[in-house]
């Protein structure tokens, strides 16, 4: 049997350097929403129709390559801790891990992911390190052609694929990058790129998606529309804009670096001081300053092999992810205190930073 466990004890590329990183896309995330036919969306249906929903989709799942000897988890025999484990990892989302009657088939590498019973009958999830968004897309078509070979998905001629939302009518497909814009934010430029992107139909939200912050500096940007695109015109759209705000932030960084000289390196390398010696750290201090860490691997400041400690170290300070590996119960000053600790035994090697480069 599958446990949450299993998953922290797993290599994973995106907390394990086992794919391509890149200096200002973290992650390449496709997402497919999907419905069977002739069944009530998940909101509607009664639970005996849940049950069906979802034992013929985990069936199904299990049956495909891809998720051999993967993990099949039912939130309703999930603790508070691991549903949120789930969340911090970006596996499911907090709307499935909120609910009981929902399940996560998980991939052994972590980088495909279906959600069962959350909006949608089926959210299909891969997400692969860097940017990567045509590779990333032809995995999940590819899991979506699987799957649509034995489940037959609820579809209309005139609007495409039939979702619980309309805002996901049509390809059903929702693209979106992480990336990490530590230059746009210290250089007071966010907000001005944040309402480019949604006035040309594009969402930009926090770290855990929708209705979160933007810990660390770290943002999603996804499509917004799906009704009425192909998913070609979608990924061109999102692609343009990405490759577009990477140039911005870029500029951004080596305009500070270049205005603000020492300063520059002395913020970054007083984050660093702090980190080695705190020994209490909240989610949100550490978050914010393994940004600057990273952004000094990014600029040359610290050798750029760092980079993959910090971004572990970004997903295993969130709070659950702490207490899953204390292995009991803390309380918030308890994980402020074991999180100082993990983070400084990690950071007890690292140089000192030296002038940018980049």
């Amino acid at each position: 049997m599958s446990s949450v466990e299993d998953i922290l004890a797993a290599e994973n590329e995106l907390t394990h350097l086992l794919g391509a990183q890149q200096a200002v896309v973290l992650s390449t995330r496709i997402r497919l929403a999907r419905n069977l036919e002739g069944m009530p969306f998940p909101g509607w249906a009664k639970v005996p129709q849940r049950k069906e929903i979802s034992d013929r989709c985990v069936e199904a799942l299990d049956a495909l390559p891809k998720f051999r000897r993967g993990h099949v988890l039912r939130m309703g025999e999930l603790g508070d801790r691991d549903r949120a484990v789930l969340v911090e990892r970006h596996l499911v989302s907090k709307e499935l891990a909120a609910g009981k009657s929902g399940a996560a088939v998980i991939s052994r590498d972590q980088t495909c992911s279906v959600m069962v019973n959350e909006e949608d009958h089926l959210r299909i999830q891969v997400v692969k390190a860097g940017w990567h968004l045509r590779g990333t897309w032809h995995i999940a078509e590819q899991l979506d052609d699987a799957l649509g070979g034995s489940l037959k998905m609820a579809f209309s001629d005139r609007l495409g694929y039939l979702t619980a939302c309309p805002t996901n009518v049509g390809t059903g497909l929702r693209a979106s990058a992480m990336v990490h814009l530590p230059g746009l934010c210290l250089a007071g430029h966010m907000d001005k790129v944040s309402r480019a992107l949604n006035q040309d139909g594009l969402a930009v939200r926090g770290w855990l998606g929708e209705g979160t912050e933007a810990a660390g500096n770290i943002f999603q940007i996804s499509n917004q529309q799906t009704l009425g695109l192909s998913e070609e015109a979608i990924l061109k759209h999102l692609g343009g804009w990405i490759k577009n705000v990477v140039e911005q932030e870029w500029n951004a960084r080596r305009k500070l670096a270049q205005e603000e000289g020492e300063k520059f390196v002395d913020r970054l390398a007083r984050s660093l001081g702090v980190l080695r010696s705190a020994r209490l750290l909240t989610s949100s201090e550490a978050m914010n300053m393994l940004s600057h860490l990273r952004l000094a691997c990014d600029m040359g400041c610290l050798p750029e092999e760092r980079r993959h400690l910090v971004d572990r170290l970004m997903i295993e300070g969130q709070p659950a992810h702490v207490q899953a590996r204390a292995g009991q119960e803390l309380d918030s000053d308890g994980r402020d205190r074991r999180r100082a600790a993990v983070v400084r035994e990690a950071l007890k090697d690292f140089p000192e930073l030296v002038s940018p480069t980049a």
